[in-house]
């Protein structure tokens, strides 16, 4: 509770901070949960000062600068309870310290595949709703592959090995003027068609060993770049303090976040896409040696040219165990490699053939 006289300082505090594309305002943040009717999850934080949305995107390195730095100008609420509901099912659970929540729950099949809506409340210790917002929760269709993929110099260029250059791209550049790796973005979307139809798409899922400060971010890029529309599994919030070790040191976690990826689709063989700037290739090789049936191929982008006589032994284990392999430098590479292991259909390289030689109308 305020005091009366401190009654007029909410609303000036919360206008400085509107100046500054922020809001003390309560907020549940909701990131896109996923599942099958034996596991079905979503996750979220809940903050008491976070950036508002991003609506202009100039190309000014200042506006760029301040515009990341609000991603981590965060404030958590912890040990708050929260419900929500599936298919008149009531669910609930409570925020850890850091304002982090996830639901978790089983269902009975058959469900109905695709996107799915979830209203998410914040209650008071009264049991009183206090906020809610809405989030999204993806149920696969039963494809034949999966797909999991890094994201920093595995189809965004980041420039991960090194921190001067990676801090550079991310306080000059924005979400809509950051750069994909050329070709990845046809590579996704061959993938995401192969062997199914537009209707009932490949999954994907991007684990990142950046924070979930930058899953707006990240999904704009997505959006702009039209990359194929999945989950995003980032790593432990930030707060501001923290920014410059932003997307380091975090690589057994990233390893727990795909297991769990994995052992929540047990019938489903997956696709790992990384690079070979950090750890991919190692947490890769973990996780063929703990899912070897599972495992279809390994893409591993060549960007760091002293790790690449390790990274081909590596990539030799793995083939060892049976999973295909291709260590490429450009995505056309990639392309190559996934047509000759069915990962791209015939008839996908029958129609883009056909996009290629269509002749332009010109006015």
């Amino acid at each position: 509770m305020h005091s009366n006289s401190k009654s007029n300082t909410p609303g000036l505090r919360s206008r400085l901070l509107r100046w500054l594309g922020l809001t003390d305002e309560l907020v549940i943040k909701l990131y896109h949960g996923y599942g099958h009717s034996a596991h079905l999850v979503i996750h979220g934080h809940v903050l008491t000062l976070s950036p508002l949305p991003r609506k202009k995107y100039r190309k000014s390195i200042l506006n760029n600068a301040f515009a990341l730095l609000r991603l981590f100008m965060v404030k958590p609420l912890g040990k708050m309870k929260l419900k929500t509901e599936w298919q008149g099912r009531p669910l609930e659970t409570e925020c850890d310290k850091d304002g982090f929540f996830k639901f978790e729950w089983q269902d009975e099949p058959p469900l109905e595949q695709g996107w799915h809506t979830l209203n998410v409340q914040l209650l008071n210790d009264n049991g009183h709703v206090i906020k809610e917002n809405k989030g999204e929760l993806y149920i696969p269709y039963a494809t034949q592959y999966g797909f999991i993929s890094d994201v920093d110099d595995t189809f965004l260029v980041s420039h991960s090995a090194n921190l001067r250059k990676r801090l550079m791209v991310l306080f000059t550049q924005n979400a809509r003027s950051r750069k994909p790796f050329d070709g990845s973005v046809k590579h996704y979307q061959l993938l995401m068609e192969g062997n199914t139809t537009p209707e009932a798409p490949n999954p994907f899922f991007y684990v990142s060993s950046s924070e979930w400060n930058l899953y707006d971010y990240l999904q704009e890029f997505r959006r702009v770049h039209d990359l194929p529309k999945g989950v995003f599994l980032l790593n432990v919030l930030k707060r501001f303090n923290q920014l410059l070790k932003t997307g380091q040191n975090n690589h057994m976690t990233k390893f727990t976040r795909i297991v769990r990826i994995i052992e929540g689709f047990p019938k489903q063989r997956f696709v790992l896409l990384g690079d070979s700037s950090q750890h991919d290739p190692y947490i890769y090789e973990a996780v063929v040696k703990h899912f070897p049936k599972q495992i279809h191929a390994v893409y591993i982008r060549d960007v760091y040219e002293k790790n690449k006589e390790k990274v081909k032994d590596v990539l030799v284990n793995i083939e060892a165990a049976g999973v295909a392999c291709c260590f490429f430098s450009h995505s056309s590479e990639a392309i190559l490699h996934s047509k000759k292991i069915g990962l791209i259909s015939e008839t996908q390289v029958i129609a883009e053939t056909e996009l290629k030689e269509k002749p332009k109308v010109t006015a």
